[in-house]
């Protein structure tokens, strides 16, 4: 009986207004639960707590040099002192940001001799980060009838967060052949093909997160003419300009091929891995129009979101951007750097394929040396990558991906051996 008369109370709790319940209680957060950690930033969090001596994290992608350290670019410690001593002001920026960061950042990415960009028909804004521009570009297209957005299968892990709390519907196309470790290129143009005329499609500009794996110059090529037949809203994700190759024109080779192959797209820029830019939040969001006066009414769209989101975005990430890219010497010694990154990365590639030959894995691993960029997906299965932190102390997400740049000369041997004794 007793039970009986608790679960009535129970049911009636349940059924009472929000703000009935309450005003019952002696504060007004007591209904709220504990969020779960987020599966990446949340990673470091546990990290941190590991009190193991040899413990390994390989999860955020955040460049670290061959002792395992932040980075900071020469050429930003130059910056930041012309900067210091400028006199500058702290003044905000325009909702847009600042203006010639945003040409600059355009440059970057569509190319000095683009004739979309000569013509006025490439603009865009300053955003926060690449993050931040991906959520302005969400609500953006969902205020304007947009309803659908597709992602790669697998994609960056808040992809699907973000543009679900813009309103909008995300669908998945293939894209990763986990069992072969490749591109799923054929089970890819199958489902764009598949999608409805004005899906917005996403695609990762070069060094895809999470795989690694992007398509060929050919296979950009068809896609191209794939998705102009369908008549989809391209929307490129920019992260790792000049970080993946080490140069940054052939990074942006898909970018500038879909602008001549008269595409009106659109894409969020990052400065955060190739400028080592991780906490200025410094980002760019562009349009292409069919003229510069279309461009210029989707700039001040883009502006309309901005403005009651977080009004203006900050100034020194940008400007040191600025400063760099404004300076033909520094702009040498930014790329010269950031191929240095590059280089280290893919060598670490090989250093983990060799490493985990010795250990005495007789599974082919030869898709970490054809993959690019930040991460290493590895094939490992979440029960695996649990094991390994259970056991071995090395951290990486759930999904098997491994960050490249927290491997280095002194942990490849370990981390090797870890994947090794839970991949048998």
């Amino acid at each position: 009986m007793a039970m009986n008369a608790l679960s009535r109370c129970s049911n009636q709790l349940r059924r009472l207004p929000l703000t009935r319940l309450r005003q019952m209680s002696t504060s007004p957060w007591s209904f709220f639960e504990m969020a779960p950690l987020d599966p990446i930033i949340g990673l470091n969090e546990q990290f941190q707590k590991d009190d193991y001596p040899s413990k390994v994290i390989v999860g955020v992608g955040a460049y670290r040099d061959e002792k395992g350290k932040p980075f900071v670019l020469p050429s930003v410690r130059k910056a930041e002192k012309i900067l210091a001593e400028g006199g500058l002001d702290m003044e905000y920026a325009g909702i847009a940001g600042e203006p010639r960061f945003v040409d600059l950042a355009l440059e970057f990415a569509y190319g000095e001799d683009s004739a979309a960009l000569k013509e006025g028909r490439i603009q865009g804004v300053q955003a926060l980060s690449g993050t931040g521009g991906l959520r302005v570009f969400g609500e953006m297209m969902k205020k304007h009838g947009s309803t659908t957005l597709y992602l790669p299968n697998p994609s960056w892990g808040n992809h699907k967060n973000i543009f679900t709390n813009s309103g909008l519907e995300v669908k998945n196309y293939r894209y990763y052949d986990a069992d072969n470790s490749s591109l799923d290129f054929e089970g890819m143009v199958h489902d764009i093909k598949s999608m409805p005329a004005g899906s917005i499609v996403l695609l990762h500009a070069c060094a895809h997160n999470p795989t690694g794996m992007d398509p060929t110059l050919e296979q950009w090529k068809e896609l191209s003419s794939v998705i102009k037949e369908q008549d989809l809203v391209t929307f490129f994700d920019c992260a790792y300009q000049g970080f993946a190759s080490g140069d940054a024109s052939k990074d942006a080779a898909a970018i500038r091929m879909f602008v001549e192959d008269g595409h009106l797209i659109s894409m969020v820029q990052s400065f955060s891995k190739n400028f080592g830019l991780y906490g200025q939040r410094v980002g760019a969001l562009s349009v292409v129009g069919r003229d510069a006066e279309e461009a210029k009414k989707v700039v001040s769209q883009m502006k309309t979101v901005i403005r009651p989101m977080y009004s203006n975005p900050p100034r020194h990430g940008a400007r040191l951007v600025t400063t760099i890219l404004e300076d033909p010497q520094l702009t040498a010694e930014f790329r010269e750097e950031c191929k240095g990154m590059a280089d280290r990365i893919n060598t670490m590639r090989g250093a983990l394929k060799d490493s985990l030959e010795s250990a005495g894995s007789t599974r082919d691993w030869s898709h970490i040396t054809d993959q690019i960029g930040m991460f290493a997906y590895s094939g490992l299965s979440n029960e695996q990558v649990l094991e390994m932190r259970a056991k071995h102390h090395v951290y990486c997400t759930g999904d098997g991906r491994i960050s490249m740049a927290g491997v280095t000369s002194d942990n490849v041997d370990y981390i090797a051996n870890a994947i090794h004794d839970v991949a048998k």
